[in-house]
């Protein structure tokens, strides 16, 4: 069977707040032979062996992105993956570049392919509508287009907000803007979560194994997917990189404190907690020790992995008054030298493990 792409809110079979209609005979059987596997991982070129290993198991592959026209071209080898790609905003082009090679090995195979992210498709019909001209007026209230644009306009504007308090607010002040732009975020995320598992459902449902791609802060996705599937359909979660977590001594998680405070928002979103504070603290530091760049040519197999657990582990050792000491020397600092300045004032501190 050949694979296809989904769009964005063809699939909604919902009756509303999460009730779907009642399963036939034929899909009460399939779904007690199915299984989803909620996939959570970020876009980087070390996970890709992984993922294609896992994506060899299942029947369809739901991918994190909006459908677009020369994605089947490509698949068939009509289009060049490189000038497939030139056409995108990327913000990982290796990750995308090999993913693209193992998508078409699964296509050759018979694996169904679908790309399904609505908000982010929409989001960009929002962007061609004011390139031609139209306002953010245009957009009628209460439709998907004008929910979206809220969300991110929202979301937009606290991380305005943070870039300008950051550069010369007083540490209070920047840890305020954090939080806030945490809470936007979740509520961004809360949306494009909604939309996804919408659209998703019968998608997974029509399938035996269905690999689900999304990044690792989308694990709330799991409750939204959950609500619509039907019941007794095993969904499982997996964390793509927690083998390679154990293999390098680790516990836990790869959620740096940004992470963390933005799901906690997510889940307790009108909910104060008592380390709100330290984590977006420990947020500003961490963003300035982070490498940013993806990591290709290295020795090491998992760059990344490494450096989010190091780095975490670093920022995990800090109190708030070591965040507050720490932010005003490295916050213009480059990586390097904002993980010197770190290193040296823990060594000096003796703060423990």
């Amino acid at each position: 069977m050949a694979p296809s792409h989904g769009h964005a809110g063809d699939v909604d079979n919902s009756l509303g707040h999460g009730e779907r209609r009642p399963l036939t005979q034929s899909e009460r059987i399939q779904a007690m032979t199915s299984i989803a596997t909620l996939v959570l991982a970020n876009h980087r070129p070390e996970t890709i062996p992984a993922a294609q290993r896992l994506m060899a198991r299942h029947d369809a592959v739901i991918l994190e992105e909006p459908p677009d026209p020369q994605f089947l071209p490509m698949l068939n080898g009509q289009v060049p993956i490189d000038a497939y790609l030139e056409t995108q905003d990327l913000e990982y082009p290796e990750f995308s570049r090999r993913m693209a090679e193992v998508l078409r090995k699964r296509h050759r195979v018979g694996t169904r392919l679908y790309q399904i992210e609505p908000f982010i498709d929409h989001l960009l019909a929002i962007h061609e509508r004011f390139a031609d001209g139209e306002e953010p007026s245009d957009l009628s209230v209460g439709t998907a287009q004008h929910r979206v644009y809220m969300a991110e306009r929202e979301a937009t504007a606290a991380l305005i907000d943070f870039y300008a308090v950051s550069t010369s607010g007083t540490f209070e002040a920047t840890v305020e803007a954090v939080k806030r732009f945490a809470r936007s975020d979740a509520d961004r995320f809360t949306l494009r979560d909604w939309m996804r598992a919408s659209a998703m459902a019968d998608v997974i449902t029509a399938h035996g194994h269905t690999y689900i791609e999304a990044g690792q802060i989308h694990f709330p996705l799991r409750h939204e997917l959950r609500r619509r599937l039907p019941a007794g359909y095993r969904l499982r979660v997996h964390f793509l990189m927690a083998d390679a977590v154990r293999s390098m001594g680790y516990r836990g998680h790869l959620y740096g404190p940004g992470d963390l405070l933005t799901l906690h928002y997510r889940f307790h979103p009108q909910r104060r907690f008592q380390e709100e504070d330290l984590l977006a603290a420990r947020a500003l530091v961490y963003s300035k020790l982070i490498a940013k760049d993806e990591i290709i040519e290295t020795d090491e197999p998992y760059p990344h992995t490494r450096d989010e657990l190091e780095v975490g582990a670093v920022t995990a050792r800090l109190s708030m008054v070591d965040c507050h000491r720490l932010y005003p020397p490295i916050r213009r600092a480059s990586t390097t030298t904002a993980r010197e300045i770190v290193q040296h004032y823990l060594r000096r501190k003796k703060v423990p493990e």
